[in-house]
C-alpha cells in the first residue's frame, strides 16, 4: 500500500483530497504546515483556527495529523524575497515562491523523510505523464485553476505529487465534504498573502519597509496632483487608495497607477482604464522555470497569463537567450506588472514561465 502525506491547511479542498485518497486505498497521513510566526497573536493570522479545523477534518476522515513548523524556511526562502521585491518597486507573487520553496520543497523533503511515497495537496491542478514527461495541467474547474501558481514545479516534484481534487469542480468538492460529514465543508476559501493571511496590506508592509512619501504626477504633463506614502505600497493598474481628489481641468474619471520612477520617488497616474500607458504588447521575463526541464520552441503560438485572474492571451516567444524570455502578444495586455509572473500554456498544459522584468 502506497503511503501519501497530504498537506492539510484546514480548508475543504485539502480535506477532500485526503478523503478521496483514503477511499482509493492509500495509507494517508495529514500534515499541517505552520509557516508564519511574526505576529501570530493578532486578528489576521488564522493558523490556530486552521489547525483546529484540519485536526477536526482528519479525525472525521480517520487519519492522523502532524503539525510541522517551516517558519524559518518561509522567512528565509519566501518572505525575504517578498520584501526585497517590494523595496525595489516591483509587485511579487509570494504564492508562486511559497509553492516552489515550501509546499513542494520543504514539505516534500519532510514527507520523504517520513517514508512517504507521494505527497498531495488540495490545489486545483492536474498532473499527467506523457511520453515519459510529467505535465502540469490546468484544473477541470477553470474558475479555480491554480496552475499559474505552480509553474515553477519541476519533474522531480511532479513525479511525487498528487492533486486529488484537480478533476473536480468546487461545488462537487463541497458536496463530497458535506456528504462525508467533514466539519469544514462550508468553510470560506482563504485569501490574502500565502500563510500570512488577510490583513491591511499597507499597514503590514510598513512594519518592515519604512514609508517614503513622494509626489503623484500625471503622466501626460508631469503635473503634481497628489502625494503617495511610498512606491512599495502601489502596483500598476491600482485604482483604490490613491487619495486623488478633484483635479482642476481633469475630467471626472478614475485614476490608475501607470508607472513608478524609483530614483525620483514619483508615482505616475493616468485616467481611464484603457489609457495607452496601461497597455503593453510585449514583455521580458527572467528567472525562467520550465516544467519539462526544457524551454519551449520560439515562434510558436502559445497562451500566457500575466496575472492569476487575467484570461489567457495569445502570444509567441520571440527569443530565449541569456536567461530571458521575450514574449509578444497578439493584442495589448493591461497593467503588465514587474514582479508578477508570466506563465505560458499550450492548450491545457502549463509549460512554465518567469518573472516579469
Amino acid at each position: 500500500m502506497k503511503r501519501v502525506i497530504v498537506g492539510m491547511s484546514g480548508g475543504v479542498d485539502s480535506a477532500v483530497a485526503a478523503l478521496l485518497l483514503k477511499r482509493q486505498g492509500y495509507a494517508v497521513t495529514g500534515v499541517f504546515m505552520k509557516n508564519w510566526e511574526g505576529d501570530d497573536t493578532d486578528d489576521y493570522c488564522s493558523s490556530r483556527q486552521d489547525l483546529i479545523d484540519a485536526a477536526a477534518a482528519a479525525d472525521a476522515i480517520g487519519i492522523e495529523l502532524e503539525a510541522v513548523n517551516f517558519a524559518a524556511e518561509y522567512r528565509d526562502r519566501v518572505f525575504a524575497d517578498f520584501l526585497s521585491e517590494y523595496q525595489a518597486g516591483r509587485t511579487p507573487n509570494p504564492d508562486v515562491l511559497c509553492n516552489s520553496e515550501i509546499k513542494f520543497k520543504a514539505f516534500l523533503d519532510h514527507a520523504m523523510h517520513l517514508g512517504a511515497d507521494m505527497i498531495a495537496t488540495g490545489h486545483y491542478a492536474q498532473v499527467r505523464e506523457f511520453l515519459g514527461v510529467y505535465q502540469l495541467m490546468k484544473a477541470e474547474d477553470g474558475t479555480k485553476d491554480q496552475s499559474y501558481f505552480l509553474y515553477r514545479l519541476n519533474q522531480a516534484q511532479l513525479a511525487k505529487t498528487l492533486f486529488p481534487v484537480g478533476h473536480l469542480y468546487k461545488r462537487e468538492v463541497r458536496r463530497i465534504a458535506e456528504e462525508a460529514g467533514l466539519p469544514n465543508c462550508a468553510k470560506k476559501d482563504s485569501t490574502g498573502i500565502c500563510f500570512i493571511g488577510e490583513r491591511p496590506f499597507r499597514e503590514f508592509l510598513a512594519r518592515y519597509l519604512p514609508k517614503q512619501p513622494g509626489e503623484i504626477r500625471r503622466i501626460e504633463d508631469d503635473r503634481v496632483i497628489g502625494r503617495h506614502e511610498g512606491l512599495m505600497y502601489y502596483t500598476l493598474g491600482q485604482r483604490e487608495g490613491l487619495g486623488i481628489g478633484g483635479v482642476k481641468g481633469a475630467p471626472e474619471e478614475p485614476w490608475f497607477v501607470a508607472a513608478k520612477e524609483m530614483q525620483l520617488n514619483v508615482l505616475y497616474v493616468v485616467q481611464g482604464h484603457d489609457h495607452p500607458a496601461l497597455l503593453r504588447d510585449r514583455l521580458t521575463a527572467g528567472q525562467l522555470s520550465w516544467v519539462s526541464g526544457k524551454p519551449p520552441h520560439t515562434h510558436w503560438v502559445y497562451a500566457a497569463k500575466t496575472r492569476y485572474r487575467m484570461p489567457d492571451a495569445a502570444c509567441d516567444i520571440e527569443s530565449l537567450a541569456d536567461g530571458r524570455c521575450e514574449i509578444a502578444f497578439a493584442t495589448p495586455q493591461w497593467a503588465v506588472t514587474p514582479g508578477q509572473s508570466a506563465v505560458l500554456y499550450e492548450s491545457q498544459v502549463c509549460l512554465g514561465g518567469g518573472v516579469i522584468l
